[in-house]
Formats: structure tokens, C-alpha cells, sequence
């Protein structure tokens, strides 16, 4: 077998912007999602029975199914059915955010209930709306506590933006595999995926064990 790396320099640029569209399909979903968590949350969390039916169906829906078909979902069945007609883009975008704020969501839940609810007695008798308890007692803490996790979601979230590529969307796996078909370069190309996918998601995981250490104390 004979190697033959020109292929990857003369199209180091092309993959370059790939991955760059998979760093921003990252962060624009990470983006979305922390506050859709904290929507979802607060949804479920909620005193009115509907808003509690209705968080707890969407969590576990998108929890409970492949993020693939979820994908495929918004791409085919939002257009044929309702008439919403969306990039590949935002389609990614969207079937991405809508995922990852249901997990986010439930790494909030837990984050939330871990604090000992004497905390929002001693706030209720001090004075304290149960909005200034959740604001100043509770949210802090609880954001201490989901740190690591929402970091490890940060990095499973980073490797599955390359399912987008399912639906055209030029990022770094789709760039590679379309260069893989065009050059007939398998070994190459997907030697140079994996080293950039490397390159880029090393060091996240490397700050998720950081994390993990820093605020295990609190865990």
C-alpha cells in the first residue's frame, strides 16, 4: 500500500473550514441549549400540571430516541408536513439544540433538587421571595454542581455534530468523506479527520477532568 499525503495539504484549507463549522455548530447549539434547559426545567418544575406533562413529554422524547433519527425527523417530516422549509443549517442547528436542552435539562433538575430544600425554608423565613431564593441560594449552588456535567455534554455534543453531515451540512466529517469519495485517499483522509477531530477534542476533555477534580468537593 502507498500513501499519498499531497492530497491532504492541497485540501488542508477545505477541511480547515470544516472544521470551523463544526466548532460553530457546537457553540451556537451549546448557545441555544442552556437556556433551553433552563426552560425545560423550569417548565417541569412548574406547579401547573400541563406545563409538567408537557417538558416531562419532550424530555423524554428526545432522550429516548436517536439523535440520527431526530436529525432526519426536522429534515423530512417539519417540510412534508407542516410546510417548514429550513437550511440544512439550521436544521442541523435546530435538531442538535432541541437535544442536547432536554439532557441539559435534566443536569439542571438534579443540579436544582440536590439543594437541601432547608436552604429555601431558611429563605422563606427570612423574608426571601421563592424567585429571590431561586436566584441568590439555589442557582448558585446548583451551578457549581452541573459544571462537569454540562462540560462532558459539551464534548459528546462536539462529536455528534458530525451526523449533520447526514443531511449535506459542510462540516468537517462531510467534507472529509466527500474528499474520501472524490481522491479515492481513504486511508489519508480519514487518518486526517480523525487527527483534526483529535486536535480540536483533546483539550475539551482534558478541561472536563479538570473540572471534575476542581468542584468534585461539591459533587
Amino acid at each position: 500500500m502507498t500513501f499519498d499525503w499531497s492530497v491532504i495539504w492541497s485540501n488542508c484549507g477545505l477541511l480547515l473550514r470544516g472544521a470551523e463549522l463544526t466548532i460553530l455548530l457546537a457553540v451556537i447549539t451549546m448557545l441555544i441549549s442552556i437556556p433551553g434547559g433552563l426552560l425545560l426545567v423550569t417548565l417541569r418544575l412548574s406547579s401547573i400540571g400541563i406545563l409538567r406533562i408537557f417538558a416531562t413529554g419532550f424530555v423524554e422524547c428526545f432522550r429516548a430516541t436517536p439523535l440520527i433519527l431526530q436529525i432526519y425527523w426536522v429534515f423530512y417530516v417539519l417540510p412534508a408536513t407542516f410546510g417548514i422549509g429550513l437550511s440544512d443549517f439550521a436544521t442541523g442547528i435546530l435538531a442538535l439544540s432541541m437535544n442536547v436542552s432536554s439532557f441539559n435539562s435534566e443536569t439542571f433538575r438534579a443540579g436544582i433538587l440536590s439543594i437541601r430544600k432547608g436552604q429555601t425554608n431558611a429563605g422563606l423565613a427570612l423574608g426571601m421571595s421563592r424567585l429571590q431564593i431561586m436566584r441568590y441560594i439555589v442557582l448558585p449552588q446548583a451551578t457549581m454542581r452541573v459544571l462537569p456535567a454540562l462540560a462532558s455534554t459539551w464534548v459528546s455534543l462536539f462529536k455528534d455534530t458530525s451526523l449533520v453531515s447526514t443531511i449535506a451540512v459542510a462540516e468537517l466529517s462531510f467534507v472529509a468523506l466527500k474528499l474520501r469519495a472524490e481522491t479515492y485517499r481513504i486511508m489519508e483522509v480519514l487518518t486526517a479527520m480523525a487527527a483534526l477531530y483529535w486536535a480540536m477534542g483533546y483539550p475539551q476533555a482534558k478541561i472536563v477532568e479538570w473540572l471534575h477534580r476542581r468542584f468534585r468537593i461539591i459533587e
